[in-house]
């Protein structure tokens, strides 16, 4: 384990002004005397990371289930509010534990077992840092076109390097710059998203909106759930990784309530008042599922371009920062021996190359978009309910050094939380279906089989896997883990020696 070095001097989610090094931290646990400041210091990280415009283009998203404004808002309020609060319930093991979150998460899938969960919260956390850049690298390039300074393959060469750069740069300084960076975006992005929202105002027309459809339960169902995995199931498994530098005495509540505010407020404004664009003009909801930012600039002034282009960027980077931390941190969770900073570079290179192929390559980013949010949202809507019951049947903060140990009280490879996981997973992705991807025709075998009518039915469109894997593993994981947990919790405290760790 990388021992720590320098302290967290944190207080109000800015920093005291001491120079900027790159963080050292890695799997390590953070100690008592570096555990810094107050819950409501989270709300600048995840405010932060979910102000970005994108939140407009969920309002296309959701329409195009077919449903009307109302059903839309619904699924919206109830999707990123609940999704949300499970990252707010997950964030509590930060404070508990002073690890990350797929550190943490060894106290349920053995030391490990748990590089199975890793592998996946990496390829999750990779894949929204991919489609963040790709986002900021096509808007920017967008907005340049229209000003006629370029537009082409070289400008969108020049605005993902400079992309790539800002988000690489944040995951590799580590905890510290993304504190600053986001308290700067959180101000920034708010101040200009509300003034792009005073001057596409009047394209909302009310008597278009309200004349949008009602669609089917199925299709409210399908929207909900896309609104889950877009927000805060996208997150659930980095939730843990900022709380963590919070005194093991932050109010349990209060951790819970200001991820969960931080992480929802602009996400719920700009999702308002993007149904209310999109349901506006049947033309723009269509185009933002080719470019989801670039389209938005359509409806604009040409002054404000370059500041709006600056709010998206802004924005997008907050998110892919957060990611790439979290992504280099789960990839040392699942066992490549190598420093947190070096493991963030490598996922910014794979970024970088996912970026490429989105931007230069790909077609329909929609629909890809939502294969890859349902396809991984399973397992990790699985992972999520298992973490989520364990901490329910906690009643003490965790054994740091036990978290290393294989042989310690939490175990290596404990088979009950895989076989939970495995299955879950199996059969949420016998419920859903994407056709719009051609890599994923092969979901959807359950549906047949449980009386859902197949998978031309209308259920098969409603994603019902995503919910049915958390339930699952909830479930499970309630009934068959409290022995285990008890049997953990008796134990005395584990050495404060080196003896027996497992080292990243």
């Amino acid at each position: 384990m990388t021992q720590p070095q320098d302290p967290r001097r944190i207080t109000d989610g800015r920093s005291t002004g001491r120079p900027l090094q790159v963080e050292t931290h890695g799997l390590d646990v953070i100690g008592d005397a570096e555990r810094k400041g107050t819950p409501r210091t989270l709300f600048w990280p995840w405010f932060g990371a979910n102000v970005s415009v994108l939140g407009l283009s969920y309002g296309a998203f959701a329409l195009g289930f077919g449903i009307s404004f109302w059903q839309a808002l619904a699924a919206g309020v109830l999707g990123i509010v609940v999704s949300f609060l499970l990252c707010g319930f997950i964030a509590v093991a930060g404070k508990r534990g002073s690890a990350p979150t797929m550190v943490l998460s060894r106290a349920a899938y053995g030391v490990r077992g748990n590089r199975l969960p890793s592998v996946i919260s990496w390829m999750l956390t990779v894949g929204w840092e991919t489609v963040l850049t790709a986002l900021a690298t096509m808007a920017t390039a967008t907005v340049l076109g229209r000003l006629g300074w370029g537009g082409g393959s070289e400008t969108k060469v020049a605005a993902l390097v400079v992309v790539a750069a800002l988000t690489v740069v944040g995951g590799v300084m580590g905890f510290d710059l993304i504190m600053r960076l986001q308290t700067a975006i959180t101000v920034i992005t708010g101040v200009l998203t509300v003034v792009y929202v005073g001057l596409v105002a009047d394209h909302i027309h009310w008597s278009t909106v309200s004349a949008v459809p009602s669609g089917s339960a199925q299709e409210f169902i399908g929207a909900l759930v896309f609104m889950m995995t877009g927000f805060g199931l996208g997150w659930v498994n980095a939730s843990a990784d900022y709380s963590r530098y919070l005194p093991r005495s932050s109010s349990g509540r209060g951790v819970i309530g200001w991820t969960t505010f931080g992480a929802s407020v602009a996400p719920l404004l700009l999702l308002v008042f993007g149904l209310l664009l999109a349901g506006s003009s049947p033309r723009l909801s269509k185009a933002i599922a080719a470019d989801p930012i670039g389209a938005l600039t359509t409806i604009l002034p040409t002054w404000f371009l370059v500041p709006f282009a600056v709010v998206a960027v802004l924005g997008l980077v907050g998110g892919a920062v957060l990611d790439i931390y979290s992504s280099g941190l789960a990839l040392l969770s699942a066992g490549l021996p190598v420093p947190r900073y070096l493991a963030a570079f490598l996922d910014g290179v794979l970024m970088i190359a996912g970026s490429v192929y989105i931007v230069f390559f790909a077609g329909d980013f929609l629909g890809q978009f939502m294969g890859f949010l349902t396809t991984l949202g399973v397992p990790i809507a699985a992972w999520c309910g298992i973490i989520l019951a364990d901490l329910a049947l906690r009643r003490r903060d965790y054994d740091d050094g036990d978290l290393y140990r294989p042989h310690g009280r939490y175990g290596d490879i404990p088979l009950p939380p895989l076989l939970l996981t495995l299955a879950a997973t199996a059969v949420g992705w016998g419920l859903v279906t994407n056709t719009a991807a051609s890599w994923l025709t092969w979901q959807g075998y359950l549906l047949g089989p449980f009386g859902l009518g197949g998978k031309t039915s209308a259920w098969a469109y409603a994603n019902l896997g995503v919910l049915v894997a958390l339930v699952l593993a909830f479930l499970g994981t309630l009934l068959t883990g409290r022995g285990r947990v008890r049997a953990q919790e008796t134990r005395t405290p584990s050495p404060v020696t080196d003896e027996g760790v497992l080292h990243p």
